[in-house]
């Protein structure tokens, strides 16, 4: 055991008549025993039940006082098989599985599924339903960022953005809802077109949105970019480099905030995004700061691209003119035999499609999105059907992101990465 040695005078208490008459006579030196401090190593569960972790997500910790030294994530609480489901549906049948994986953003993934679909079979679709597409899924960036943000903001300790943010998405629930429906789940995309074109008033309804949202997303700014305990919160915590973000297999915001301006819509565009005008924005420090200031700077750059979109609409059909691919409409299928046929044959067998196998990838509000699919000769169904989520790789890169960090800066973390749990337990 360790000691250390102390020496007491009790001269000077007596010279002043505490304790006897007499010259100062100091004690002999003892020996006190010095405390072994020391920490055992703690394992607690977050989650799978626990606002913080952002879905059904369960987080194995082990602590060192309050310093986390590993991380594992446990995943398949909301398993859904939607993959193997996709086996037994037709093409079209499919559409409502996509948009239950990123249920925060679901026009992307109704788009990026028919994409890939048309693309092995060959299908151009007409030059509305791309701008439509278009529109759709840079408004679903910005639905998808809100909730990052106001779900973010909460876990720091604000209120405010959070209300801000959730008001703005109600309006484009409010969108959804007028385009299809529904708010969430909204299916709206076909092979070859969309379930509908835009009803009457909906681009109104779109431009007064897009002309009070950056007021909005200003006032956020205010609130939380030069707040300092927002900025002591996430500046510095779960830092990453651009070449281990790479190496990861990072995508989206939390790559470019790493400094990798990497872009689908820039490196591999599709629907014509080369011609539309907007910037990429990039971080330097691959802190939560930077993904957080990359998202804000995205949902400005959504709003431009759509603002483009929708001055260069134009008029004609949204759907492919194939009776073979898209259904005829109500008042032809109850009044011409053939357009009956085609209808009764589309929806009880589904579109054949040639055999093959098909990626197409976009950029999603979470990062790079991949469909796979793989078809047989005439086959109604995919023979497989494969997703590549970027949610289940970024969650991946938290047990290095949070290594070192306190327990309150994992939780930071977390919430900066922006998961999903639909499309990782898919």
């Amino acid at each position: 055991m360790a000691t250390k040695t102390v020496e007491f005078n009790v001269g000077q208490g007596r010279e002043m008549g505490l304790g006897g008459a007499g010259a100062a006579s100091p004690i002999a030196p003892f020996d006190i025993p010095e405390p072994e401090v020391g920490t055992e190593q703690m394992l607690i569960n977050i989650g799978p039940q626990h606002p913080a972790t952002h879905g059904v997500l369960r987080l194995v910790c082990e602590l060192d006082g309050e310093t986390v030294t590993s991380v594992t994530p446990h995943i398949g609480y909301l398993h859904s098989s939607f993959e193997k489901l996709g086996e037994y549906r037709t093409w079209n049948q499919i559409v409502p599985l996509t948009d239950r994986m990123d249920y925060l953003a679901p026009l992307i993934y109704n788009c990026a599924y028919v994409m890939s679909v048309e693309k092995l079979m060959g299908i151009e679709v007409t030059e509305r339903c791309k701008v439509v597409r278009v529109i759709l899924m840079e408004l679903d960036r910005i639905f998808g960022h809100l909730l990052w943000l106001g779900t973010t903001a909460i876990d720091v300790g604000a209120f405010t953005p959070f209300l801000y943010s959730f008001q703005q998405r109600e309006k484009i629930y409010s969108l959804h809802e007028a385009l299809t429906g529904a708010r969430i789940t909204t299916s709206a995309t076909r092979v070859g077109g969309m379930m509908a074109d835009l009803p009457e008033g909906w681009l109104e309804q779109l431009l007064e949105f897009l002309d009070n949202f950056p007021k909005t997303l200003a006032e956020v700014h205010h609130l939380l970019t030069g707040n300092q305990i927002h900025i002591g919160r996430t500046q510095g915590v779960g830092t990453i480099s651009a070449a281990e973000a790479i190496n990861y297999g990072f995508t989206g915001p939390n790559l470019r905030a790493a400094g990798v301006p990497y872009d689908v819509r820039k490196d591999r565009p599709y629907y014509d995004y080369e011609t539309y005008d907007f910037d990429v924005p990039v971080g330097e420090h691959g802190d939560c700061y930077d993904r957080y200031l990359c998202r804000m700077e995205e949902m400005e750059q959504s709003v431009s691209i759509i603002r483009q979109a929708m001055a260069r609409l134009p008029d004609g059909p949204i759907n492919v003119d194939d009776p073979n691919v898209s259904l005829p409409s109500k008042t032809d299928a109850m009044s011409d035999m053939e357009s009956m046929i085609h209808h009764f044959k589309l929806i009880t067998d589904g579109i054949p499609a040639p055999e093959g196998d098909c990626y197409m990838a976009i950029e999603a509000s979470k990062g790079e999105l991949g469909m796979y699919v793989v078809a047989e000769e005439g086959g109604t169904k995919p023979v497989r059907w494969r997703v590549r989520p970027p949610s289940f790789v970024n969650l991946s890169v938290i047990p290095k992101l949070a290594e070192g960090h306190l327990l309150s800066d994992l939780i930071m973390i977390n919430a900066s990465l922006d998961i999903v749990l639909g499309e990782i337990d898919r």
